[in-house]
């Protein structure tokens, strides 16, 4: 719980300080350059991990987030309609808690499933998250379809994808 509160903190600290200016992810509509950590520490580029062609999820949440677990057990409950969609999990919290999480969920076993930790906060601050679980969605071409912020059920999440 205190790395939520802390994880919270660190979202408001790096708010902008002009309101009416368009969030990044708003003004570029492309997926981040972010580096991401596995649970061994070993990095890796978002951007060069994705694979062409393809749709892809990026979910931003936290392993002490209610919310956030009730989604990902409904995602693995529907895993054979997210065939096709990439989905990358991060989290700003330790290494310890993402590994902890991606053990209890048994996330290492879906291959269209990619999980890192946001040890540089980039996601935050570039979608101007208040909320989680934080989505973004960007179509086979990797641009923005849209974003959204809280928990979203399988249906919601398919149709931004059309399925």
């Amino acid at each position: 719980m205190k790395y939520l509160i802390l994880f919270l903190i660190a979202i408001i600290c790096f708010q902008p300080g002009n309101s009416q200016a368009l969030p990044p992810y708003k003004q570029y509509r492309t997926i981040p350059a972010v580096r991401l950590l596995n649970a061994d520490s070993t990095g890796w580029e978002l951007k060069a991990r994705l694979q062409k062609n393809k749709p892809v999820m990026i979910m931003v949440f936290s392993p002490e987030c209610d919310h956030c677990k009730h989604e990902t057990e409904e995602m693995i409950k529907n895993m054979d309609k997210y065939k096709g969609i990439q989905i990358v999990m991060a989290t700003p919290l330790p290494l310890k808690e993402m590994a902890d999480f991606v053990a209890h969920y048994q996330l290492q076993k879906y291959p269209n499933i990619i999980i890192g930790r946001d040890y540089s906060y980039t996601l935050p601050v570039y979608y101007n998250i208040k909320n989680l679980p934080f989505h973004a969605f960007y179509n086979a071409n990797k641009q923005l379809i849209t974003a959204f912020e809280g928990s979203m059920s399988t249906q919601a999440i398919l149709k931004i994808f059309g399925k």
